[in-house]
């Protein structure tokens, strides 16, 4: 079966974070991995490089029409050097072949989309091939004349829904925590119910709350489960899979 992760944080920013985590993909293509990034320090950089102003709406990124190519240029050599360095793997974005297709999510966030169609024939022949697909978080617009920046969270999301697969979020943190000062108070499963009660009496906050969102965003699109794991540290990815590390969000 099938998997997808979302690839970001720490393991893209640490050259060696990131090559420990290439290899450990590379290390699960039996799994068929379906890899999806986003990449926000790399496109802070390069608009802060292009004297572009960047800010953000409820911790979405505001994408003109001058920063939109800018994005897309950053996020499509970083998915071609991902590729790389996972090895049997190809670089995509959703203006490839339409693998993902948006609408405009609101006109305050200008050129940022949502996701409202995967070509899932792509990607399934491309696991067939036994290659390992890298998709940067831009889709199609609805009529395939350009494109929108979308949330690398929603992307994966939706391709797991689409395919009917799990979902892993790889992220900063091991995963959920009732005492973010306790690694011994890890939770190794949380349901719906009692992640939205960690909210209310305060075990899940700052950006916790987003991280646990994502994950119930993706079982809300139809993904079958969803995982937050510790992407600093690639040997825990085949773990986190497994069941054995990270923690396992279910409806």
């Amino acid at each position: 079966m099938a998997i997808v992760i979302k690839y970001g944080g720490n393991a893209m920013t640490d050259s060696e974070t990131r090559l420990g985590m290439a290899k450990a993909i590379y290390n699960i293509k039996d799994q068929s991995p379906i890899i999806v990034h986003g990449g926000g320090p790399f496109i802070q950089e390069a608009l802060d490089k292009s004297g572009l102003e960047h800010r953000f709406i409820k911790g979405l990124r505001v994408t003109t029409a001058e920063s939109l190519p800018v994005i897309e240029q950053v996020l499509t050599m970083l998915g071609k050097s991902l590729a790389q360095e996972i090895g049997d793997a190809l670089a995509l974005t959703g203006r490839d072949a339409c693998l993902v297709q948006g609408k405009i999510k609101t006109p305050e966030l200008g050129f940022v989309g949502t996701v409202s169609s995967v070509n899932t024939k792509v990607l399934r022949a491309l696991l067939e091939a036994r290659v390992i697909p890298v998709l940067a978080c831009i889709a199609a617009n609805e009529t395939n004349t350009g494109v929108l920046n979308v949330n690398a969270d929603e992307v994966a999301g939706a391709i797991a829904a689409a395919m009917g697969l799990g979902a892993v979020f790889l992220t900063n943190v091991s995963g959920v925590l009732d005492d973010p000062k306790d690694p011994s108070s890890l939770q190794t499963e949380l349901s719906r119910a009692q992640i939205e009660a960690r909210i209310q009496d305060g075990r899940i906050s700052g950006g916790m709350i987003p991280k646990v969102q994502s994950a119930l965003d993706a079982l809300d699109q139809g993904a079958t489960y969803a995982i937050i794991a510790d992407g600093r540290y690639p040997e825990l990815l085949a773990p986190a899979i497994a069941g054995k590390a990270g923690t396992r969000v279910s409806q």
